[in-house]
């Protein structure tokens, strides 16, 4: 959850008129003063990534998963030069679920 844009003005506001540091004003607000310095530069919060995924192509991907279904995430970072987490944050972004086996283990 986010503060809202009235709360970052009435900080900043507060910390004009009684002439605080960002010390003190991190300090009596609870809030980290790295977040202020942020806040400094932009006060409005950012709402979302503006920018698609860069380091994989994914209708490649999509393309490699529908001849290759039964590839581990591991064999298919190796096949396009990225780590194994990006695969998996790739699939998920395509709704694709990773999943082996219908059966549990247990009943076979």
């Amino acid at each position: 959850m986010s503060y809202s844009i009235d709360f970052r003005k009435q900080l900043f506001k507060i910390k004009r008129q009684e002439k605080l540091t960002f010390q003190e004003t991190a300090e009596r607000f609870g809030i980290p003063i790295r977040t202020l310095f942020r806040w400094q530069k932009c006060i409005n919060p950012k709402t979302k990534r503006n920018k698609p995924s860069t380091k994989i192509d994914m209708e490649a991907l999509r393309k490699d998963v529908e001849q290759h279904p039964d590839h581990y995430q591991y064999e298919r970072a190796r096949k396009f030069g990225v780590g194994q987490s990006t695969i998996f944050y790739a699939l998920k972004r395509l709704g694709i679920s990773c999943k082996k086996n219908a059966v549990s283990s247990q009943s076979r």
